[in-house]
């Protein structure tokens, strides 16, 4: 999971397929392998840090780790993007604070569910989130099915039996989903009003202001210990700043549904790490359920109305 830039998202809902792929097709017939692998070293580095993440929790819990990685994360991309403060509308700051706030409370919501619960079967239940935007906005029957198949690989997760892991930490996965799409739509929004990422960092400037004063509640002095700091901000950059700048090269060359497909991929890639980093092994049912997971999402994207 990760925040992600104004137009890419792995449900690529209409509003987003709009919003991404800078040069669109003619980009993506010029880009061959060149972008596809930008954003698989993308979604590599996400759930990589994901999994990084999940280590430090014992540290700082879970609210601790999103403060550090929000903050590190703003820190970076407003000194990057040196966003203009001045000549905004109203409007224009009520879309950024929104942004923030839907920001902020996917990340705390997120962790608290890898914490409880797989990081392969938390970034799949996340996946959710878009997959419902796309078949709500979709005027294509189809996508209905699609969304059936990922009901029944959530179904299968756990081997179909629901106890078999935390459901408080499936809830928030699930809860994590549903801020996925919002933050969707208020990507796009934010897109349109602000240049370059310009909006992205202050959205997360927001989204570090609000979820600060709840990481240090949580985790106290515990925040200040060096290591911890070192690792924080590693979780920002493979999460946040690394992905930021590998996709938006990728969007000038990529159309955005070929890049809502390859980011699909994701709760794979988020099982791998949970696998080679945490130690997290999958049933063959949790296997197969995320399987099923990736083909609705890809499938949903191939079937678009644009």
């Amino acid at each position: 999971m990760s925040e992600r830039l104004a137009g890419g998202a792995e449900a690529a809902a209409p509003v987003v397929v709009s919003e991404g792929g800078a040069d669109g097709a003619e980009g993506g017939r010029r880009g061959g392998l060149g972008p596809v692998a930008l954003v698989v070293s993308g979604c590599v580095s996400v759930q990589f840090g994901g999994a990084l993440a999940v280590s430090l929790m014992p540290r700082t819990g879970p609210a601790g780790v999103v403060a550090l990685r929000l903050l590190v994360a703003a820190v970076v991309m407003l000194a990057v993007c040196r966003p203009r403060l001045r000549g905004h509308s109203r409007a224009d700051w009520g879309t950024v604070l929104a942004f923030g706030v839907v920001m902020a409370a996917m990340n705390n919501l997120f962790y608290q569910g890898a914490a409880r619960v797989p990081l392969g079967v938390a970034v799949t239940l996340e996946v959710l989130g878009p997959l419902a935007l796309s078949v709500i906005a979709s005027r294509r029957l189809v996508n209905v099915l699609w969304a059936a198949l990922a009901l029944g690989g959530v179904a299968l997760l756990g081997g179909g039996d629901f106890t078999a892991f935390d459901m408080l930490g499936a809830g928030f996965a699930l809860a994590a989903g549903a801020m996925w799409a919002l933050y969707i739509l208020f990507s796009a929004r934010t897109g349109r009003r602000f240049p370059q990422a310009d909006g992205l960092a202050m959205a997360m400037g927001v989204a570090a202001v609000l979820s600060l004063p709840i990481g240090v509640a949580a985790a106290g002095s515990r925040l200040t210990d060096p290591t911890t700091i070192a690792l924080g901000g590693a979780v920002a950059i493979l999460s946040s700043v690394l992905p930021y700048t590998l996709e938006l090269m990728a969007l000038r060359r990529l159309p955005a549904p070929t890049f809502a497909v390859l980011m699909a991929l994701e709760p794979a890639i988020a099982a791998t790490a949970g696998f080679l980093v945490l130690n997290q092994s999958l049933a063959p049912t949790d296997a197969l359920a995320i399987t099923l997971v990736i083909t609705a999402s890809m499938g949903a994207v191939k079937t678009q109305r644009h």
